[in-house]
């Protein structure tokens, strides 16, 4: 209830459900529970989060050439040493200044510092050349960094049983979605990296998995704080973009790739994920496209058809509008309780 707009409450106020001074002590308890534990898209939330990417981004997308410097171990010393000073300031926010969100972003900043240090220490010991940069890591793709990414796996799992922060699945998220993308030469060789086929085949399989990992880590922390956030992102976009890429073969299998992303609009309204409707709707526009530019580029009827099509899914939308409550609560009344209570938690907020 804590996402609760001003204008409902406002609406409250006019059925003589609340009265205009309770309406104002509720929005203000709200926006004060809220502020401290739960991100939201103010000036301060902006300027926590902004200033952890760049953190975070300085010490893996954006690293420079200079780090090689350091040399193997010094490298490993001062990931390390930047890791332990990431989880003194996560205590000090914590425990110190009661600030979840600034603790939360310090936390996923010592898991970032893994593949780094893991990467200086293999430098160290021969494992990687010595002018071998870093940032490859983030750009090119070799089994050789599963190493990198086992161990972040290992240690982020640890310290987010330990802080339970749900900004912390964002690495761990990022490296899943690199992982499926560095299996290819581990399992099949380093020449057939650029087998396309295959990777589009192993990244549809891996992101549905990582998809329905997500969907189990939502319904465990249903009551709780979403943690499922960065898994459905990286999940959705991996199994996607592995499905888009696909050959379809023919216009059944094209029209079979519609009605999957039509299905992933339908989901991400059931269960409240917005990532589902955004990936799902991208799918369907490529489609009409494919049509209204190949199928039926000289037809006229087409566009008209098409418009009628959407008209009616309106239509279908205020029907539903009307009678949303009564045929919700008959549909869930099928459900198994632990999704049921899923889907009521996600109306919620």
């Amino acid at each position: 209830m804590s996402m609760i707009r001003r204008s409902e409450l406002d609406g409250a106020v006019r059925e003589g459900i609340l009265s205009s001074a309770q309406a104002d002590r509720l929005a203000a308890f709200l926006a004060g529970s809220a502020a401290a534990t739960e991100p939201r898209f103010t000036f301060v939330h902006v300027l926590y989060y902004l200033g952890g990417m760049i953190a975070i981004g300085a010490m893996s997308l954006f690293m420079t050439l200079g780090w090689n410097a350091l040399g193997g171990w010094g490298g490993f010393v001062t990931a390390v040493l930047y890791a332990m000073l990431a989880l003194s300031l996560t205590h000090w926010f914590l425990e110190r200044k009661q600030l979840e969100i600034p603790a939360g972003i310090m936390a996923t900043l010592a898991v970032v510092m893994v593949p780094l240090a893991i990467f200086a220490a293999q430098t160290a010991l021969g494992y990687w050349g010595a002018d071998k940069p870093y940032r490859d890591y983030h750009v090119f793709i070799d089994w050789r960094w599963l190493m990198m990414e086992f161990g972040t796996l290992a240690v982020g799992a640890i310290l987010l049983w330990r802080y339970r922060f749900p900004f912390m699945l964002m690495p761990i998220a990022v490296t899943l979605w690199y992982m499926s993308m560095d299996l290819v030469p581990y399992l099949l060789g380093q020449e057939r990296v650029y087998d396309w086929e295959i990777r589009k085949f192993i990244s549809l399989w891996f992101g549905l998995a990582m998809t329905l990992v997500a969907f189990w880590v939502d319904l465990r922390s249903r009551f709780s704080r979403d943690y499922a956030f960065w898994l459905y992102l990286f999940g959705v976009l991996t199994f996607w973009g592995g499905l888009s890429l696909m050959k379809s073969g023919s216009e059944w299998g094209k029209l079979g790739y519609c009605g999957i992303n039509v299905a992933m609009i339908l989901l991400g309204a059931v269960l409240g994920r917005r990532v589902f409707a955004v990936f799902g709707g991208l799918g369907v526009a490529g489609y009409l496209g494919y049509l209204s530019y190949q199928v039926f580029k000289d037809s006229m009827i087409f566009p008209l058809a098409l418009s009628l099509v959407g008209l009616a899914i309106i239509g279908l939308g205020v029907l539903w509008q009307r009678r949303e409550a009564q045929v919700s609560e008959r549909l869930r009344g099928f459900l198994p309780g632990p999704l049921r209570e899923l889907i009521e938690a996600r109306a919620l907020r």
